[in-house]
């Protein structure tokens, strides 16, 4: 029990770092810095890259919504009664006659 004890005081301490031997730990923990510093740097990479997602799909959302809008008016404006009423003041109206079928005949 107090040899788990001692350890423990010794690793509170921090004898490993000045031991002797302590090149083989600072090592390990340059190691296991440059590590935390690459997780840490993809974390955020990673969260910038979610970021634009979401920005680039709101973008797509009020494109598509603007769109529609457009597609609807053009819509609206290709109707023949909105055609009528716009060429009214210009005095074209529409003809009384029906359209005749014109049909060539071809010899072969």
């Amino acid at each position: 029990m107090s040899a788990i004890k001692s350890s423990i005081f010794n690793l509170l301490k921090g004898d490993f770092l000045v031991n002797k031997d302590s090149f083989k730990n600072w090592r390990f923990i340059f190691f296991v810095v440059i590590l935390m510093l690459l997780m840490i740097a993809s974390a955020h990479s990673t969260d910038k890259k979610v970021m634009e997602i979401a920005k680039l799909t709101n973008e797509i959302k009020e494109l598509r919504a603007e769109f529609l809008d457009k597609r609807a008016i053009s819509m609206e404006m290709r109707l023949e009664s909105t055609v009528r009423k716009k060429v009214v003041n210009l005095g074209i109206v529409p003809s009384e006659q029906p359209p005749q079928v014109i049909r060539v005949i071809t010899k072969k």
